[in-house]
């Protein structure tokens, strides 16, 4: 059950002068060659440790499904606390293969604890979920490499000192570390304390992390089956082993959208055509905005590359951003997610025989709605020649996810070696810890905090 990629639409032979040329992809197969070498020949090396995922964690598999099958048995709700991929991830998956209204099922409908991300610092948000859990029945994984994260610490140390005063010395019993086995703060309690700990491996960054400790964890705990959510990653790397553009999905993708930089498709649009799909969305634009977009090229020279990911929903966003991708800027390279199969049927009942702009609906399935009007979206983008192309799943479980997770991590590790960035690094993120560690007088960080306090100040003159 392989996930397909219909790239038709981005081609002149369906966008005319706007489409990309037989001619434009043959000249970029030096480059293209360059960057599947690159890719290959730093597997498993430094920030590259994710592309071994697939093969290494037999026993990290086993040892998680233990803990969550305990997990399941004894506690009610199951709470992650980490922000960026470390939350998008496990979200991502969660929705794409559980019950829409998975936390409002009964007990034994759900087979599983109740679960909740906390991927922010709003204290209304966190607050508010101390409303409708009772932490004396509710399991906390609190994910952070570095255990310096601030957003995850400081939920950290609230859920904390919750805990000792319900629980007192059996406090430690309700969080599991997933961490840096040697390195960082997280650790060091981890060992103090006695939490459960899973490492996080060398060469994961956060981004990459969904397929490892990070996302398994929750994953196993929702009863998803791990083991194949891996094989699918498999299946993908196997067909990204081959340099041949017309047979390795990732490597097409990334050449695509890098020749679509080059003609100013600078906005990369993910647009699944599924519920279960619509977080996928919302963590594939952290992948891709995050290890695309940087200043420096490699040899320091400033290029100031990336290409903007935003996220849309069909058919929801028929109704409100199909108007601007169709008619606006040609600035914009739409990435449709189809599902072929849903996993549950509703047809449309044959009524208003009198009303024939609404009986022409009946007998029809929802399925096949959402799916035909997916098809005239595709239509309506390429008769005004927009770009887009297409991701096809036979249907969304385990094995088809793993391939997809799987084929946007190859296509960013590829389309990074096309742009000739670091795919792995995020000094732009680190600008902003760094400036909020300053602010609350982290030592160590009295020289930013003195450059934050030499700033120029806002003028009331631009203040309405």
């Amino acid at each position: 059950m392989e996930i397909r990629i219909d790239y038709n639409n981005m081609m002149q032979a369906a966008l005319g002068e706007k489409g990309i040329s037989d001619v434009e992809i043959e000249a970029y197969a030096k480059r293209a060659k360059a960057a599947f070498d690159a890719v290959i020949n730093n597997r498993g090396k430094g920030m590259q440790g994710w592309m071994e995922l697939m093969y290494n964690q037999s026993d990290i598999v086993r040892e998680i499904n233990e803990c969550a099958l305990n997990i399941r048995e004894n506690f009610d709700n199951f709470v992650v606390l980490g922000i960026g991929g470390s939350a998008l991830g496990p979200i991502a998956v969660f929705q794409a293969l559980k019950h829409p209204y998975f936390n409002e099922l009964t007990a034994s409908k759900r087979n599983a604890p109740r679960f909740y991300v906390l991927d922010n610092v709003d204290p209304e948000r966190m607050n508010a979920l101390f409303d409708i859990i009772d932490v004396k029945r509710t399991m906390f994984n609190v994910i952070s490499k570095s255990g310096a994260t601030s957003e995850t610490m400081s939920q950290y140390l609230i859920v904390d000192n919750l805990l000792r005063e319900k629980l007192g010395k059996e406090a430690h019993r309700h969080i599991i570390a997933t961490t840096d086995k040697s390195k960082g703060n997280l650790i060091k309690l981890a060992h103090t304390n006695e939490y459960k700990t899973f490492y996080i491996p060398d060469g994961v960054g956060g981004r990459f992390s969904e397929i490892c400790p990070v996302g398994l964890l929750p994953a196993a705990v929702l009863g998803i089956d791990i083991a194949k959510l891996l094989e699918g990653c498999a299946k993908m790397d196997k067909r990204c082993s081959s340099f041949d553009l017309r047979h390795n999905p990732a490597l097409i993708t990334a050449v695509l959208q890098s020749i679509a930089m080059d003609k100013g498709r600078n906005i990369s649009v993910m647009m699944p055509y599924a519920d279960s799909l619509k977080y996928i969305a919302d963590w594939y634009c952290q992948l891709w905005g995050e290890s695309l977009g940087k200043a420096v090229d490699k040899n320091n020279n400033v290029v100031n590359r990336g290409q903007t990911p935003t996220k849309s929903l069909g058919v929801t966003d028929q109704h409100s951003q199909i108007q601007l991708y169709t008619e606006g800027p040609f600035d914009k390279v739409i990435t449709f997610i189809e599902v072929e199969r849903f996993r549950s049927k509703l047809e449309i009942p044959v009524r208003c025989e009198d009303f024939p702009d609404v009986n022409f609906l009946c007998g029809h399935d929802m399925g096949e709605l959402l799916n035909t009007e997916l098809k005239a979206t595709k239509y309506s983008l390429c008769k005004a020649q927009k770009m887009n192309y297409s991701i096809i799943l036979p249907e969304v479980n385990e094995n088809t996810l793993g391939q997809l997770l799987y084929l946007f991590m190859m296509q960013t590790a590829y389309c990074g070696e096309l742009l000739e960035i670091d795919t792995y690094n995020q000094p732009g993120v680190e600008e902003g810890k760094n400036a909020t560690y300053a602010l609350f007088g982290r030592k160590g960080y009295e020289t930013k905090r003195e450059e934050l306090s030499n700033a120029k100040a806002p003028s009331k003159e631009y203040t309405a």
